[in-house]
């Protein structure tokens, strides 16, 4: 045999061996959110875990992804991952915007409720899947084939909502003492009514704070107004917001999680399935903490045992899977701890800076009278009121930008009309100005008239030791950056510096199922996963 000869049947036989070790195409698809997990958590901790997240970390990763867009929140954080568009396509701007064409009182609009069925309370709105104006993954399956089924559980209603999209088959979130669904949906799993249950029996009893070994050295006292934090506390009986700001909220949701595998058989039926989980604990530890302490320290262990529990019950499904993991968005930690880690420069939000202060100063500058601005802080989205008259709006906006870019703690203020002749960024992400971020976070009906920028290290919170100290939402790379991680069981994983998108993870799962995607229907890309020469965006 001639030695190319040779060659070419080595090459084959390479060829083939690489496609019989290849894993089966998944007939499930778990995307799992986890809320504040910013790029910076994932690399703090990551040599610490040693269950779920450790196994994770054997398949593809890339330590630098980006929810791209300015208003790092979690809502249209969670809007990128399974739909492949940034914000300025899903039309999810942020948690909250200001309509005053509504006809209720409130004019503030929940990202993931019906105002039209709602009253603006915030006890009272009503949960609708009506706000994405693209659809998911899952909508995308459904589309091809309705027997695929679409399921999505978590800590927040806002988190399923934007992950399960339009035709979830089961959709739960944790609303009020336990998970709740749609209105109007009947038919729920027995598993809901079993977690509940457990849920109402623990939350009547108090817990002990967690703090594993590992831990220990991370305790460390650290004073926020009236507060302590850096010491991980007991949690009293019946208190939800501390439920909330630990790993029970995500022990509750991945118990559904792995009970709605198990009882509905996901991934065992003709065409594929997927499951949409979003833990939304380490967000509230952030907030109430700050990422930080020791109390982060505990959750980032819980974090690795959860995960691992949802593996367990894949591997016993006995079904071939693949799992994408993610975050909505980073997060800061509170100036009071930065002070004492060598960063000086950290700082709230000062009380001339809040947003009714503002207003005030400049109606009296412009002789109008009444809350002349709206929002939910002075960083981000600021909406003009009707209090204005339409002849005064460009004076009013000007003195406003004016006024904002004159303070010291104020990176950038964009007007509507600058951020809407900015062309939408084609450059990699690390790339963009400021200007493109927030770009990618407007859209004409929802966003405000002006969008401001703190500097870096100013945390939008003014007052110390109060329930949230610290904060997340501001275009820099502390909030916008975030681990992105595809596993497979028998995958051959590799690790990728280079940044990416979260919007690159809708288009690389559609491809390993064989859902088709138009050229141009999504921001997002579809990624390699394949660590040979094979292409796994090819397979179509």
């Amino acid at each position: 045999m001639k030695f190319s000869a040779i060659v070419l049947a080595a090459t084959a036989l390479l060829a083939t061996s690489a496609r019989a070790a290849e894993p089966p195409p998944p007939k499930l698809v778990v995307a799992i959110a986890v809320d504040q997990f910013s790029a910076d958590l994932f690399a703090q901790y990551r040599q610490t875990y040693t269950g779920g997240m450790r196994r994770l970390t054997g398949g593809v990763v890339f330590a630098s992804g980006y929810q791209s867009h300015g208003a790092t929140e979690t809502c249209p954080g969670h809007s990128t991952i399974l739909t492949g568009d940034r914000p300025a396509r899903t039309g999810v701007i942020a948690n909250n915007w200001w309509d005053f064409t509504v006809s209720r009182t409130a004019k503030q609009v929940y990202c993931a409720e019906d105002p039209a069925l709602s009253d603006g309370a915030t006890a009272n709105y009503v949960v609708t899947a009506n706000a994405l104006r693209v659809p998911t993954l899952g909508d995308r399956m459904k589309a091809a084939d309705a027997r695929s089924r679409i399921v999505a559980v978590a800590g927040k209603d806002r988190a399923a909502v934007m992950m399960g999209g339009k035709n979830t088959d089961q959709i739960w979130f944790w609303r009020d003492k336990g998970f709740a669904t749609l209105p109007g949906r009947t038919g729920a799993p027995a598993s809901v009514a079993a977690v509940n249950a457990r849920v109402t029996q623990a939350l009547a009893k108090p817990a002990p704070a967690r703090l594993p070994a590992s831990c220990r050295q991370s305790v460390m006292p650290v004073t926020s107004g009236a507060r302590t934090l850096g010491v991980p506390q007991a949690r009293a009986a019946g208190d939800l917001v501390a439920f909330r700001a630990s790993a029970e909220l995500d022990d509750a949701t991945t118990d559904l999680a792995v009970r709605l595998v198990k009882e509905m058989k996901l991934g065992q039926g003709p065409s594929p399935d997927l499951l949409a989980i979003s833990l939304s604990a380490t967000d509230y530890v952030g907030h109430r903490y700050g990422p930080g302490g020791a109390e982060m320290c505990a959750q980032m262990a819980a974090l690795d045992a959860n995960i691992g529990r949802i593996l367990k019950a894949l591997d016993a499904s006995g079904v071939p899977y693949v799992v994408a993991l993610t975050a909505d968005h980073g997060g800061h930690d509170a100036p009071e701890r930065s002070d004492l880690r060598a960063q000086p420069a950290e700082q709230r939000l000062a009380p001339g800076l809040a947003l009714r202060a503002v207003g005030d100063a400049v109606a009296a500058q412009l002789g109008l009278s009444g809350q002349i601005i709206d929002g939910e802080g002075i960083a981000g989205d600021i909406y003009l009121t009707p209090a204005v008259p339409a002849a005064m709006r460009p004076r009013a906006i000007a003195a406003l930008k004016a006024r904002l870019q004159a303070d010291p703690q104020v990176e950038a203020v964009f007007t509507a009309e600058e951020i809407r002749a900015t062309s939408h960024p084609t450059r990699a992400v690390t790339e963009w100005s400021l200007i493109e971020r927030f770009r990618e976070s407007y859209d004409a009906q929802r966003s405000g008239d002006l969008v401001v920028a703190l500097r870096p290290n100013v945390t939008s919170i003014i007052a110390a030791g109060g329930n949230s100290v610290a904060t997340h939402g501001s275009p820099w790379d502390y909030d916008r950056r975030v681990p992105i991680v595809f596993y497979r069981p028998g995958m051959a994983g590799f690790e990728q510096p280079l940044p990416i998108e979260t919007v690159d993870i809708a288009p690389s799962l559609a491809a390993l199922i064989g859902v088709r995607i138009p050229a141009g229907d999504v921001d997002g890309r579809c990624l390699d996963l394949d660590a040979g020469p094979a292409d796994s965006c090819k397979r179509l």
